[in-house]
């Protein structure tokens, strides 16, 4: 007897003959992704590390394929795999990986006895229309203001729970949503440090998955959020978010983005945001709301470029960070306030961050142009039992260039980072960190 072996393409694909599903499509992209920097790195004594010097290398590769389809007339489903692998480089020519979902990290070092190459479904979802309501029941990505998926690395962060969507009022989306797993990393936890998983790891650069990428409760309790957002007045956008973040806190998130009526191609936004602690985080001491707001001007009146201007401040009493709560919410969570830096994530949420960013793209034709500045600076902050403390600033510089050649997207980026709390001296503490650079490159083969 012949063993046959088959892709998952292949047998979704054959699963969906027999069963006539129809309007089957397969997509996926396979990346390759590389991080190099000048930054110190100690292992018995303080390692000066030039650019592709091991020490301070990263590189990962993930491969992604998913596959939707109609079950019958409004109903579909779809389905997403993940497989990521070092493909051994850590053998000679990095010092570390991107994703978490890699594994962890037994005595302080990363070698390749720590990393595991790993495979996951990270969507497998099915949904429904009647009329104008859709309901999605499974696991997915989400984009919301304060649970959202990452995927600015090599592998997203998702999540298992239910979403509806309703579109009867004109101009208007209703939402509804419960999260009830998610793989994201330091999400759910009932401790005052971390309010985390617990399959943490120290592997990878993202923060975005612990290890294996593993699903686990969210927030303890699970998380229900409710959603409105109305375009009436068509130059207007406007949401409202509300979330109930399970044994964590109450969040709530209000924007608005207009497109200027007085002054062509001129875009005006303004955000406030606001997390309440309650039950575990109150029984522990930690009572003080985190409030921020944050105003963008944007303009994109001359053909292939955008520039825009944005500013932000957050008050200096509260503990969870204005970020991502899918993932490492106290650390190095992304956020979706609109000064967030290109690469240094973690910074503008924090308590008492003042944050200035500014941004110009531009299409040149032959590639297409990045240039972003953010200057964070926390001065006075009063959080309790958080890791920022007074004067931990960072400022940011990021340079990219953007080529498509075909189904190859190609990015190459430079970063200028001038952090308080990295590359400091050996043992040292915040306030003296040094300025590093990073050269990046990203390869994305779609298909």
């Amino acid at each position: 007897m012949k063993l046959v072996k088959m892709s998952l393409a292949a047998a979704v694909l054959l699963g969906a003959s027999a069963f006539a599903i129809d309007n089957v499509k397969v997509n996926g992209d396979a990346k390759v992704f590389y991080d190099t920097n000048t930054k110190d790195y100690t292992a018995g004594g303080v390692t000066d590390s030039g650019l592709f010097d091991k020490p301070g290398s990263s590189a990962d590769t993930a491969l992604r394929l998913g596959v939707t389809g109609d079950l019958l007339k409004g109903v579909s489903f779809g389905v997403t795999g993940y497989a990521i692998s070092t493909l051994g480089l850590e053998n000679n020519l990095v010092g570390n990986v991107w994703s978490g979902a890699h594994g962890g990290v037994s005595d302080g070092t990363v070698d390749a006895s720590d990393l595991k190459d790993t495979s996951w479904v990270s969507e497998l979802w099915i949904a429904g229309t009647f009329g104008k309501t859709t309901a999605k029941v499974g696991r997915m990505e989400l984009d919301t203001p304060f649970a959202f998926s990452e995927k600015w690395s090599v592998a997203a962060n998702t999540f298992e729970g239910a979403v509806l969507i309703n579109q009867d009022i004109p101009d208007t989306t209703l939402i509804a949503a419960w999260v009830g797993k998610t793989n994201g990393y330091n999400v759910g936890q009932n401790t005052t440090a971390t309010i985390g998983i617990k399959n943490s790891t120290d592997t990878g650069i993202d923060g975005i998955m612990g290890a294996g990428a593993e699903f686990y409760s969210f927030a303890e309790e699970g998380a229900y959020a409710v959603a409105a957002i109305n375009n009436s007045f068509k130059p207007l956008a406007a949401q409202a978010w509300y979330y109930n973040v399970g044994a964590v806190a109450d969040a709530y998130w209000l924007q608005a983005d207009i497109d200027c009526q007085l002054v062509k191609g001129v875009k005006i936004g303004a955000q406030y945001a606001d997390m309440s602690p309650k039950g575990l985080l109150k029984a522990h001491g930690v009572t003080k709301d985190s409030e921020a707001y944050a105003f963008k001007l944007g303009y994109e009146g001359i053909e292939n470029l955008k520039v825009s201007a944005a500013y932000s401040k957050v008050d200096d009493e509260g503990t969870l960070k204005i970020s991502n709560v899918g993932t490492n919410n106290l650390s190095s969570a992304q956020s979706k306030l609109y000064t967030e830096a290109w690469w240094n994530y973690g910074y503008v949420g924090a308590p008492d961050a003042q944050s200035w960013n500014v941004t110009a793209e531009y299409n040149a034709g032959f590639a297409k142009i990045g240039a972003y500045y953010t200057d964070v600076s926390v001065n006075d902050t009063k959080a309790q039992s958080v890791t920022v403390v007074d004067g931990t600033d960072m400022t940011e510089v990021a340079l990219t260039v953007s080529k498509s050649f075909g189904p190859l997207d190609t990015t190459l980026a430079y970063i200028s980072t001038d952090a308080d709390d990295q590359n400091k001296e050996n043992g040292a503490g915040v306030g003296t960190g040094r300025r590093y650079e990073s050269v990046q490159a990203y390869l994305t083969l779609n298909f």
